[in-house]
């Protein structure tokens, strides 16, 4: 599995890419693979901001439906609208194409809390 170095992980699987106070988030490979053929993401239009460690949206698998919670606070500057015609590519590209929403970060501090990619792999058993 892939798990790049310069993100930052949560323990519930998702990442945060950080480019100055913007960040990107999505699910790890790890978290789809558990997951199956992703089916649908469902984040609302209507999302403004996401705060640390709540839900802000959900994943459907085939299987399952699992909660996307925020790994950072912040406002929301883009959702991946491209995941409403091909859910999917969560699948075959999640540290790309896949990612999910898009954020000016609110407190910096907040990436402190989160793991890098050697406390993560240690965490799912890699």
């Amino acid at each position: 599995m892939n798990f790049p170095e310069n993100l930052k992980y949560t323990e519930d699987h998702e990442w945060v890419s950080v480019n100055g106070n913007i960040g990107t988030i999505g699910v790890t490979e790890h978290a789809q693979s558990e997951l199956g053929d992703v089916v649908y993401v469902d984040i609302s239009d209507s999302v403004t901001s996401i705060t640390k460690g709540e839900s802000f949206g959900t994943i459907e698998a085939v299987k399952t439906v699992s909660d996307i919670f925020a790994p950072v606070s912040g406002k929301v500057l883009e959702i991946n609208s491209a995941l409403n015609d091909d859910p999917a590519v969560v699948n075959s590209d999640p540290y790309g194409a896949g990612w999910m929403i898009k954020i000016e970060i609110y407190n910096p501090a907040e990436l402190d809390d989160l793991l890098d990619v050697k406390a993560y792999t240690q965490i799912i058993g890699h």
